[in-house]
Parts: structure tokens; C-alpha cells; sequence
């Protein structure tokens, strides 16, 4: 029987995304979906901040957004990743603090640099859910440590210990840059074996289709300089 063929992806994303957390269940949904397929997955979360201009301190999550895009925008956002969640199992709660998502990032780097994608996996959950589902503060050094804690990565003495570190910063913020200026302007941004892009939570059939076509495809290996193109292109038949 031939090995299965390895698919890597890249995920950019930043929690402070309703359309994120989406976007990371719907993936999950089509990974699960294509267990039959003869293609693995490899899976890494990488960076995107957002509000980059946020102060070091916690403000109120209605009273920033809505002064950044516009209240009546934000009560639409609002509904629409309501409806949205609620079909893929998020119930999304919209109260609560906003702050600087740099010290997450930091944490699910470190994640991956301990147990790879595995350990990466098991605490984004945890951070996508205090954030979007329980109005934590995900800055807070307690509130992540609680997270590392409950995907077993490290102990919360060991994770606040790290915290409290530079470990990872330089590294989150070259990742940071590095979108930037591959074009990556807006989140969740799924890159598929260095070579395809998909923009936004697209819908877990969105990605079964396009899995389902690499499935057919050989392998081609990734180019060093080239921007990765939109995966349409992988999923028509």
C-alpha cells in the first residue's frame, strides 16, 4: 500500500478574528472529512496582529471596535459571525476586554516548538474559546497559562515563567512581517503546500473540494519566491 501523500498547511490567523475561530473549525471539518483520502495533514498556525496599534493595557472589545469600523458595521459583524458559529458549534459572546494578541501568539509558538502541530492544535481551542466564547482577557499571563495547562504543553508554572520571557517575540514578529509582506492583508489565511491560498473562513466543502483535487494532483514541489495563488484554481475540475 503507497504512503499517503503529505499536504501542508499554513494557517495565519489572529484570535482576536470571530471569522479565525471560525475558519479553524470549518478546517478541522475538512480534514475529518477526508480521512478516507490518500493525503495527510500537516498543519501550522502562524501570526497576524490585527490591531497592531493597540496599547499595552486592556479596553473594552464594543467600545474599540466599534470606534475603529463603525458601530453599525460592527453590529453586523456581530450577527453575522452569531449565525455562523452557531453552525459550527461557537457560541460567541461579544462583551468583554480587547488587548494586544502578541503574548498568544507567543504561547502557540512555543507550542510548536515544543510537540509541533499536535501541541499547537490543542492550545489554540482553549485561546480561540476565552477570547470569543468566555470574554477573557488573553493577554492576561493567567488566562493563557490556564490554556497551556488544559492542552498539557507545559505546566502553569512553567507557562507563566515563559510568559514573562521574550521567548519567541522576535520570532512572532518576523512571522508577522513576513505576511505583511507576502500581501497577507486580511485573516484567516490558509497557504496549502507553499503554493495556493485560501482567503477567509471558507466553508468546510470549500476545502474538501480543494483537498479532493491535490488528492488527484501529484506533488509539485513549493517555489521559493513566488506568492502563493488562490487556490480556485486547484479546485475546478
Amino acid at each position: 500500500m503507497s504512503s499517503k501523500r503529505l499536504v501542508k498547511l499554513i494557517v495565519i490567523s489572529d484570535f482576536a478574528c470571530p471569522w479565525c475561530f471560525v475558519g479553524h473549525r470549518e478546517l478541522q471539518t475538512a480534514i475529518s472529512q477526508c480521512a478516507n483520502l490518500p493525503i495527510s495533514f500537516e498543519v501550522e498556525f502562524r501570526p497576524f496582529i490585527l490591531h497592531p496599534t493597540l496599547p499595552f493595557e486592556v479596553l473594552d472589545k464594543n467600545d474599540f471596535v466599534s470606534k475603529k469600523i463603525g458601530r453599525e458595521r460592527w453590529e453586523d459583524c456581530k450577527r453575522m459571525a452569531m449565525e455562523r458559529g452557531e453552525s459550527v458549534g461557537i457560541n460567541f459572546s461579544f462583551g468583554g476586554p480587547v488587548s494586544l494578541t502578541l503574548s498568544a501568539h507567543r504561547l502557540i509558538a512555543k507550542a510548536y516548538e515544543i510537540g509541533g502541530p499536535a501541541a499547537q492544535a490543542a492550545v489554540i481551542t482553549p485561546i480561540f474559546r476565552a477570547y470569543h466564547e468566555d470574554e477573557l482577557d488573553i493577554s492576561d499571563p493567567e488566562v493563557l497559562a490556564d490554556a497551556a495547562e488544559q492542552a498539557d504543553i507545559m505546566s502553569r508554572e512553567e507557562a507563566l515563567s515563559f510568559l514573562k520571557s521574550d521567548d519567541c517575540l522576535e520570532k512572532v514578529n518576523n512571522q508577522v512581517a513576513e505576511a505583511r509582506a507576502k500581501g497577507v492583508t486580511g485573516v484567516p489565511f490558509t497557504i496549502i503546500d507553499g503554493k495556493w491560498a485560501v482567503s477567509g473562513g471558507q466553508s468546510a466543502p470549500v476545502f474538501v473540494k480543494i483537498f479532493s483535487k491535490l488528492a488527484e494532483t501529484p506533488a509539485v514541489p513549493p517555489s521559493q519566491s513566488s506568492t502563493p495563488v488562490p487556490a480556485a484554481a486547484v479546485a475546478v475540475a
